[in-house]
């Protein structure tokens, strides 16, 4: 069987795989190839427009930056005015009302007596804190250190449980770095005794969405700047032979390569290497995950005056099965057919051994979730239905995790295999779409020019932003 032969191989086409290729060809290397399994550019970040002109995302995807690299290839990537700009507006929806998040700066939203032992939890681990500081072991001891029992019970223990889907306990609290508000004592008790608002904390309190097309038009038009003849869609890897340095793909065409940058999920990754390393397989068994069940409600009629404004919204309670909902024609009047006469809802359902979804009613409850929470009023409302499941939605920052990257990473490199991405590298603290795209730009510099990386081993630099020229 005859073989194709390149210097990089690249496995996948969504954030990393582009950004790796992208840089490639602006350091003049043009003997590389793109793999892709599915039928378009984008991976998790891809968009599908369903039959009656709904057009939807895998997730509620929001586009902001750490990095001037990647603020200078979005401002290419469209037209003028192709980008919109939105003010974010979160809330979560909890005791029967509407509570803007951050929830624990907000915490007057709530009855008087969930808001007094919100304030009771916190003063009470400021108090402890200060006395004997703890070393949390886990995700779960890290939030009753930092929000006290009262806030944990009523928002952050059902809330996190509902997104990772995992016991708390099993997950590490290292992620966290910007992605929670830590209590400050003085300014949730300013907010509450003076009645203020705390809308504009976080990374994302401001950022741009694609007037058309979903976020999957972004990454379309980067696949358009890297060549399309440099990407190879339905093209799935059966097999890696890491000691010739060549895969095979599911139709029988084989490829060489002298580098191979891989984004396939770490996990299938190990599973099809020959000859086989039980090793490494065992050491994946460490690497957990979730699998992520979006539902778009595409929807005619008035959309209720509680969330004309906002962008997406927070479920902790039971009374639904979804974690986050997304009023994704908010977005863009353009992810529906015919805007303000239809609008639409996408959700987010968590997955995993520790928290089944019976996919079978997953979308009736999940109608029912939006009628219990107010989101619709009416079935008669819905005109349209989309699905889709992810496998691998969110890589799990678990306690066994570093230990088992510590294992596999290092092997690969050895057979000159090198896995970034959101699965790629199992890293949630560095896998929103700057950071994916920026470990492919990194990781190629490295390989170039023997400039280090630095996003996959250093998130905290990451998060506090990288501002250099491209």
């Amino acid at each position: 069987m005859s073989r194709t032969a390149v210097k990089f191989l690249i496995l996948g086409a969504g954030p990393t795989a582009l950004g790796a290729a992208h840089r490639l060809r602006e350091l003049g290397q043009e003997d590389f190839l793109l793999l892709e399994a599915a039928g378009q550019a984008g991976g998790l970040a891809a968009s599908f427009k369903d039959e009656k002109g709904f057009v939807w995302d895998i997730g509620g995807h929001v586009q902001f930056s750490h990095y001037d690299y990647f603020d200078d290839l979005m401002a290419r990537v469209f037209e003028p005015g192709g980008w919109l700009k939105h003010q974010r507006e979160s809330w979560a929806w909890m005791d029967g009302r509407f509570v803007p998040y951050p929830v624990q700066n907000n915490i007057r939203y709530l009855s008087q007596e969930k808001a007094w032992s919100c304030l009771d939890g916190i003063i009470t681990a400021n108090l402890e804190s200060a006395a004997a500081p703890a070393t949390p072991r886990n995700f779960k001891e890290w939030i009753l250190s930092r929000f006290g029992s009262g806030l944990a019970e009523t928002f952050m223990f059902p809330y996190n449980f509902k997104v990772w889907a995992y016991p708390l306990e099993e997950l590490s609290h290292h992620w966290v770095g910007d992605r929670v508000a830590i209590t400050d004592l003085r300014r949730v008790s300013k907010n509450l005794l003076l009645g203020l608002d705390d809308l504009s904390w976080g990374p994302n309190n401001t950022f741009q969405f694609p007037r058309h097309g979903g976020t999957g038009a972004i990454w379309e038009s980067v696949a358009d700047l890297v060549g399309r003849r440099k990407i190879r869609l339905n093209t799935r890897v059966r097999q890696v032979n890491w000691g010739e340095r060549s895969v095979v793909c599911a139709d029988g065409t084989e490829f060489q390569y002298e580098q191979l940058i891989t984004t396939i999920p770490l996990d299938d990754l190990v599973g099809i290497l020959h000859p086989a390393r039980p090793e490494l397989v065992a050491a994946a068994t460490g690497l957990k995950y979730s699998s992520s069940n979006i539902v778009g409600l595409g929807l005619t009629g008035p959309q209720p005056p509680a969330i004309k404004t906002k962008c997406w919204m927070y479920f902790p309670e039971d009374n639904c099965p979804f974690y986050r909902v997304t009023v994704f024609s908010n977005y863009s009047p353009n992810n529906v057919p015919d805007f303000p006469r239809t609008w639409s809802l996408m959700t987010e359902t968590s997955e995993s051994p520790c928290k089944p979804v019976d996919q079978a009613r997953l979308l009736e409850d999940t109608i029912q979730g939006c009628l219990n929470t107010g989101l619709i009023g009416s079935r008669d409302q819905i005109v349209s239905t989309w699905s889709c499941r992810a496998a691998h939605g969110y890589p799990t920052p678990s306690l066994g995790r570093d230990a088992a990257l510590a294992a596999i990473q290092p092997a690969l490199e050895e057979a000159q295999i090198f896995s970034r991405g959101r699965f790629g590298a199992w890293k949630y603290e560095v896998s929103n779409q700057d950071h994916s795209l920026m470990q492919g730009v990194e990781l190629v510099e490295r390989l170039v020019s023997g400039t280090p990386e630095v996003t996959v081993n250093d998130h905290e630099r990451a998060n506090r932003g990288i501002r250099r020229a491209k």
